[in-house]
C-alpha cells in the first residue's frame, strides 16, 4: 500500500497530523472523508504521482493524527480549523502552494481552505459533496430521512458515541474486498479507537454550528472561490437525487467550474480509482 510513499506524523501547530507523501511534480493534497482514514487514496496516489507531490493526510481527529478537544462549541473539529491544518502542512513540507482535493467531509475542509487561504490553494477539488450551508439550507424530509447520521452523529444530548462503540464494525460497515486489506486494517483500528468516534463525532457537531455559521456569512458577503474548480459526484449515489443538478450549486461558489461524473458509489477512491485518478489529473495538468 502506498508504494514509494513515506509515512510521517508532522507538527503543524496545535496538531500533529499522520501523512503518507510521495511522487514528484505540483503539491496536490488528497483529504478523505468519514470514517475512512487517508489510506482510502491507496488506489489513487501512485497513479498522480508521477507527475505530482502527493499529500494524502488523516484530518484531525480521524486516524493516526491528534484529537485535540471540540470545545463548548465545537470549533475544535470545524473546517475552519483544519483548513488551518491543511496550510500548516504546506508550511511544514516546504510548498507555498497546492492542489487540495477533498472527498466527502474532506470537501467541506478543501473549500474551507480555498475560501480561507485563497493564496495557497491552487486549483480545488470537490468530490461528491456541496456546501454543508447549501445543504443544511435545502434539508428537507429526504435528506433527513438519507442523510439521518447527520443530525444523530452531530446531538449532544444522548451522545451517539456510546452506540457506536458498542459494535463500530456494524455501525460503520466497510470490508477489505472493498477497500483493501491494508487499508481495511487501518480503518478498522481507527474505529474501534474510541477516541476517533469521538472526535469524528465532534466533526459532524462542528457541521451545524460553526461551519454552518461560516458557510453562511460566506454566502451573505459574497464570496466566492477563486480558483479553477473541479465538482465530481459518483453517479451510484444521490447527490442527483437531492439537488437535480448539484453543479448549478458549486457555480454560484466558484464562478471557474469543471464538473465530472464518476461511474461509482460514494467511496469513489475505492470504487473507481483508475477513473478518478485520470480525471483529477486532468484538470490538475490542464
Amino acid at each position: 500500500m502506498f508504494a514509494g510513499f513515506t509515512l510521517a506524523q508532522v507538527d503543524v501547530g496545535p496538531v500533529r497530523l499522520r501523512i503518507r507523501h510521495g511522487g514528484s511534480g505540483p503539491p496536490v493534497v488528497l483529504l478523505h472523508g468519514h470514517p475512512r482514514t487517508h489510506a482510502t487514496w491507496h488506489r489513487v496516489a501512485p497513479l498522480l504521482a508521477d507527475r505530482f507531490t502527493v499529500i494524502c493526510p488523516d484530518l484531525r481527529g480521524y486516524g493516526g493524527s491528534s484529537k485535540p478537544p471540540g470545545g463548548p462549541d465545537h470549533a475544535g473539529y470545524a473546517k475552519r480549523a483544519m483548513a488551518r491544518d491543511v496550510v500548516g502542512l504546506l508550511d511544514a513540507l516546504g510548498h507555498g502552494r497546492a492542489a487540495v482535493v477533498g472527498h466527502d467531509r474532506g470537501c467541506y475542509v478543501a473549500m474551507r481552505t480555498a475560501l480561507d487561504h485563497p493564496d495557497r490553494v491552487s486549483r480545488l477539488g470537490v468530490l461528491d459533496g456541496v456546501p454543508i450551508g447549501e445543504a443544511l439550507a435545502r434539508c428537507d424530509a429526504r435528506f433527513a430521512a438519507r442523510w439521518w447520521h447527520w443530525f444523530f452523529l452531530a446531538q449532544s444530548a444522548k451522545p451517539a458515541e456510546r452506540v457506536i462503540n458498542a459494535d463500530p464494525d456494524a455501525w460503520y460497515g466497510g470490508s477489505p474486498h472493498e477497500m483493501g486489506a491494508q487499508a481495511y486494517a487501518d480503518y478498522r483500528r481507527a474505529i474501534h479507537d474510541p477516541a476517533t468516534v469521538h472526535a469524528m463525532c465532534e466533526d459532524y457537531r462542528a457541521g451545524l454550528g460553526p461551519d454552518r455559521a461560516a458557510d453562511d456569512a460566506d454566502r451573505a458577503a459574497g464570496r466566492r472561490i477563486g480558483c479553477p474548480t473541479l465538482f465530481c459526484w459518483s453517479t451510484r449515489d444521490d447527490l442527483v437525487e437531492l439537488y437535480g443538478d448539484p453543479a448549478a450549486i458549486w457555480r454560484q461558489w466558484a464562478p471557474d467550474l469543471r464538473v465530472a461524473p464518476i461511474d461509482s458509489g460514494h467511496h469513489m477512491a475505492e470504487e473507481a480509482p483508475e477513473q478518478l485518478a485520470a480525471v483529477l489529473g486532468a484538470f490538475l495538468a490542464d
